[in-house]
């Protein structure tokens, strides 16, 4: 059964996703990676944005994991908590080796979210929506992490 993801956490997805879009968009095109060095700097296009922005999408989707593990019982909890804060701890040490090095270990990382939240999903921890909003969102991210490996 398809469920129907709320408009608002639909909207904010996608808004989430801005940076990364950005991110790509100034790899591609030159006159948008002027734009944003003389109006926003150096850490908001290319890689840098992506990157940055990346590390605390995991950081916050284990906050979001975490929540979900406090629905388990007291057994099941453990392994739940564990599994939340994977993305976070990821984040954390896999980064620094170097852009393309970065940009694939936050494509791993969000593959990694994507897994532990279908693990939640299967017991029925997240929302009936929660698989229908992550898979393409996770699917975008991805895409446009990558445009920075192939570029």
């Amino acid at each position: 059964m398809i469920y129907r993801i709320p408009k608002g956490a639909l909207i904010l997805a996608l808004f989430g996703v801005v940076p990364f879009a950005w991110g790509a968009i100034t790899l591609i095109s030159e006159e948008a990676f002027n734009f944003g060095m003389e109006n926003f700097g150096a850490r908001f296009v290319g890689p840098l944005i992506q990157l940055s922005y990346g590390v605390i999408i995991l950081c916050f989707m284990s906050g979001v994991l975490w929540g979900f593990a406090t629905k388990m019982d007291e057994k099941s909890a453990r392994l739940g908590y564990i599994l939340s804060v994977i993305p976070a701890l990821w984040a954390f040490f896999s980064m620094g080796r170097g852009p393309i090095s970065d940009t694939i270990s936050l494509i791993v990382g969000f593959i990694a979210v994507l897994l532990i939240d279908r693990h939640f999903y299967l017991l029925k921890l997240t929302p009936n929506w929660w698989m229908n909003l992550r898979i393409p969102i996770t699917f975008l991210v991805i895409s446009l992490l990558g445009i920075g490996i192939i570029i």
